[in-house]
C-alpha cells in the first residue's frame, strides 16, 4: 500500500465558497468514464458571521490521471436544489425547510448512466437516497430509505438479475447500546423498491473496531470475490485533535470479501487496517484522525486506486495492486 504524501484535493481548489473562511472539501465518490475520473465531493463550508460550519453542497472535479484534479466553478448538487427537485417526496406544509442538507455521495455507473448514492438530512431523521442524473443538473430521486440510514453504496452489476447495496442503518434502541452499527445488504429489481435485507457484518466482528462499522467504497468485483472497504471506529480515551473538543474517535479503512454470487455472505476479512490515520493531513483536520474511503477504481494493469475522506477536511489517495489486496484477506 503506497499513499500519496500530500492531499489530491483541498478546499483551496474551490473556485466557489471562496469567502468562506473554513471550508472542507471530503468523502468524494468517484468514478471512471470513458478514460476520465469523475470526482463528487462533499464540500462542508462556513458563512463569514458564523462561527460552526452552516452549509453543504456537493462540487464535481474532473482529471484525465486520477491524480490531478479540476473542480468546476459551480457546486452540481445543493440543498436548495433538492427542495426543488424533490419537493413532491414530502408533505407540502414541512417543504422547503424540511431537507437541511445532502452530503456524503458514492457514485457507480449503469449503462453510462451516473447513479449517486446520498445521506440526506431532514427534520424527521437521516435518510439514504438514490439518484441519478445525465446531465449534472436534473437528479431524478429513485429511492429514500426510512430514518435512520446512511453511508449506502451499490454494487458496479447486477447480482442474479438484482441490483445490490450496502448500507447501515444506525439504531440506538435495537441494539442497547450506542454506535454499535453493523453493515447491511438490501436487493432490488429496479432501484426503487428494496427488501431482502440482510445483516452481513457485526461490529464485534472487525478486531480494529470497539464502536461502530459501515460501508465505505463501493465494491470491486474480483476472481475471489467482491472486494469492499469498510470503515471501522476505535473510540479512545485521550482527546484527538480537532476543531472542536472531546473528540475521541479513530477512523480505520479496511478490506472485507464477499461471495460473488451472494454479496451478502462474508468469506473474507483484513484482520488489520487497511488505511491506518498516519499523515499530518490525516491526523490533523476539523476531525483529526479520520479515514473515510469512499472512491476504489481498479485499472487495466490490476492498480487499485482508493479515495479517501481525511480528517474531514480533503481528499487522499492510496494506491495498491490487487494482488497486494486480496493477500490480506483471512478466510473466514
Amino acid at each position: 500500500m503506497k499513499k500519496h504524501p500530500h492531499p489530491i484535493l483541498v478546499a483551496e481548489q474551490v473556485p466557489f465558497n471562496a469567502d468562506k473562511p473554513k471550508s472542507c472539501v471530503f468523502n468524494a465518490g468517484v468514478a471512471k468514464v470513458n478514460g476520465e475520473y469523475l470526482m463528487v465531493f462533499r464540500n462542508d463550508y462556513q458563512h463569514v458571521q458564523r462561527a460552526q460550519f452552516s452549509g453543504t453542497n456537493l462540487g464535481l472535479a474532473r482529471s484525465p490521471d486520477g491524480i490531478h484534479w479540476t473542480v468546476d466553478p459551480e457546486p452540481i448538487l445543493t440543498t436548495e436544489i433538492i427542495r426543488e427537485q424533490w419537493a413532491d417526496l414530502f408533505p407540502a406544509r414541512l417543504m422547503p425547510a424540511e431537507i437541511r442538507r445532502v452530503y456524503d455521495p458514492r457514485i457507480s455507473i449503469f449503462d453510462d448512466e451516473i447513479v449517486f448514492c446520498l445521506a440526506m438530512d431532514t427534520n424527521h431523521g437521516v435518510v439514504g437516497a438514490i439518484a441519478r442524473t445525465s446531465d449534472w443538473k436534473h437528479y431524478e430521486c429513485l429511492s429514500i430509505t426510512t430514518p435512520d440510514n446512511r453511508n449506502m453504496v451499490l454494487f458496479p452489476e447486477k447480482v442474479n438479475g438484482q441490483y445490490i447495496r450496502l448500507e447501515r442503518p444506525f439504531p440506538i434502541y435495537g441494539r442497547g447500546k450506542p454506535e454499535a452499527f453493523e453493515i447491511w445488504s438490501s436487493r432490488s429489481k429496479d432501484l426503487r423498491y428494496w427488501g431482502d435485507t440482510r445483516l452481513v457484518l457485526g461490529s464485534e466482528e472487525v478486531p480494529y473496531s470497539n464502536c461502530k462499522i459501515g460501508p465505505a467504497a463501493p465494491p470491486i468485483k474480483t476472481d475471489k470475490g467482491w472486494l469492499c472497504t469498510i470503515h471501522a471506529v476505535e473510540k479512545v480515551e485521550a482527546d484527538l485533535y480537532a476543531w472542536h473538543d472531546n473528540w475521541k474517535k479513530i477512523y480505520h479503512g479496511g478490506l472485507i470479501l464477499l461471495d460473488l454470487e451472494d454479496p451478502s455472505k462474508v468469506i473474507g476479512i483484513a484482520k488489520e487496517p487497511l488505511i491506518r490515520p498516519e499523515l499530518p493531513h490525516e491526523v490533523e483536520g476539523f476531525r483529526g484522525s479520520v479515514i473515510f474511503p469512499c472512491g476504489m477504481i481498479l485499472e487495466d494493469d490490476g492498480e487499485v486506486k482508493i479515495y479517501y475522506g481525511s480528517a474531514d477536511t480533503c481528499v487522499g489517495l492510496a494506491t495498491a495492486s490487487l494482488d497486494e489486496l486480496l493477500d490480506m484477506i483471512e478466510p473466514i
